[in-house]
């Protein structure tokens, strides 16, 4: 059973060599925050221009519905 967890167990004496490791996760991770923050300030965009049509929709819908009530009087 210890020969199957040998692989994963491998713990090296030098340890300079997590360096290149830890600067690729810390890369890694900058560029995952940086995508991330792209694509909250895209959303909220779309947020607000979702928000601007739907007001102008309801104001056309109110302003028709208006309009049919004043010509049935």
């Amino acid at each position: 059973m210890s020969i199957l967890y040998s692989g994963f167990l491998y713990f090296p004496e030098d340890k300079s060599s997590y360096i290149p490791a830890a600067l690729e996760f810390l890369a890694i991770l900058i560029l995952c925050l940086v995508v991330f923050a792209v694509v909250k300030r895209i959303s909220k965009k779309e947020e607000h221009r979702t928000k601007a049509l739907e007001e102008y929709v309801l104001s056309k819908q109110h302003n028709a519905q208006e309009q049919t009530d004043s010509l049935r009087k």
